[in-house]
């Protein structure tokens, strides 16, 4: 029998980082989940408690990669790193509010736990990271910008790690998981969204991409020919489309 896999989920607590931790327990995965949701936490915890270890983690405390470190060392060493933690909001009016406090969670606190997690990897000589990006990267959207803007930070971030990694020779593979629109908590409260895809089915994607070990997916085949074409628009078109929910 193979050895054992070990992987941590930040934003285990909701969406689609609990439906992947779900598609972890029944592969028989151990796992550190991690989130805000103390309740959450313990209920998946409950599921597979021999498989599972968990703390209460919130990125946008300046002590989260501390918290990070120790939920790894909970486990004996991991893998894989997942990162699912994100919010967006569509923002017609562009409160301040809604914008920073998007930042500050898709950059900052990003940032602050993916770094952790590479810099345990680059000591240990191995590992795996996995973002959960969006499309919304690939052309900033008008009614998300702060969004959008966050997520286009994410794909170059990893890019960059990626050739940083190639500079300092460490054995380190990068999967940024780019889905479109899924039925999570999320998008709740934000209009009607076209071609919604179930976070479960959603999940089980994820899991084949992170065995493969897949250095960019667009979650779907439709999506995948949606963000082809939008590639190609020209900026000066982009700006007229009325691009909204």
């Amino acid at each position: 029998m193979g050895k054992t896999k070990k992987a941590v989920i930040v934003g285990a607590t909701s969406g689609i980082g609990y439906a992947v931790a779900l598609e972890l327990i029944k592969e028989g995965w151990t796992l550190g989940i991690a989130g805000r949701q103390r309740d959450k936490l313990k209920e998946l915890h409950a599921i597979a408690p021999n498989q599972i270890k968990y703390r209460e983690i919130d990125v946008l405390n300046q002590n989260c990669a501390c918290e990070l470190q120790k939920l790894i060392d909970d486990l004996g060493g991991i893998d894989v790193y997942l990162h699912c933690s994100g919010i967006g909001k569509q923002n017609f009016s562009l409160k301040s509010e809604i914008e920073l406090n998007t930042v500050a969670t898709n950059v900052d606190g990003f940032v602050r736990m993916v770094d952790c997690a590479f810099n345990y990897f680059a000591a240990t000589g191995y590992g795996h990271i996995g973002v959960i990006s969006s499309i919304a990267g690939t052309k900033g959207l008008g009614a998300a910008a702060a969004y959008s803007a966050s997520k286009s930070f994410q794909n170059t971030y990893i890019d960059c790690l990626d050739q940083l990694c190639h500079i300092r020779k460490l054995n380190i593979d990068f999967t940024d998981i780019r889905p479109g629109f899924v039925n999570t908590p999320l998008l709740d409260g934000g209009g009607k969204y076209p071609m919604l895809m179930d976070v479960n089915k959603v999940a089980k994607r994820i899991v084949t991409a992170l065995k493969k070990k897949e250095r960019v997916t667009i979650i779907d085949w439709r999506y995948r020919i949606l963000v082809f074409f939008w590639r190609l628009i020209p900026l000066w078109l982009w700006r007229r489309l009325p691009i909204r929910n």
